[in-house]
């Protein structure tokens, strides 16, 4: 399984990481939760149209590098951000625990 870490993640966080077009569309529809975080890619944008729980959403740059971080709750569809390449999911209220947010490099170790 890969991982991801920040300047400030005490520890690797455990990531999923959608590699197909149908990974991607399917995302975290019809789960309950997360353990760790969903990377999605190449994407711009998401939507919670038939989640069952609120997500942090993280948009990122072609480096990596964290562009915004929001909270969704179920039922929204997010704007496209300009610039981002990836987008990484979680519960929400994870990417403040793991120190992700606006500037921030995001390091992503592929096992």
């Amino acid at each position: 399984m890969a991982t991801f870490t920040t300047p400030e993640t005490p520890e690797p966080v455990p990531l999923e990481v959608a590699r197909s077009a149908r990974e991607r569309r399917r995302g975290l529809l019809g789960r309950d939760g997360i353990y760790g975080a969903l990377l999605l890619g190449p994407a711009s944008s998401v939507h919670t149209l038939g989640m069952r729980f609120a997500i942090d959403v993280a948009y990122l740059d072609r480096k990596s590098r964290v562009l915004a971080v929001r909270t969704m709750r179920p039922g929204r569809v997010g704007l496209p951000r300009a610039r981002a390449r990836r987008v990484l999911e979680a519960e929400a209220g994870a990417m403040e625990r793991w120190g992700v947010r606006r500037g921030v490099r995001v390091a992503v170790q592929d096992n």
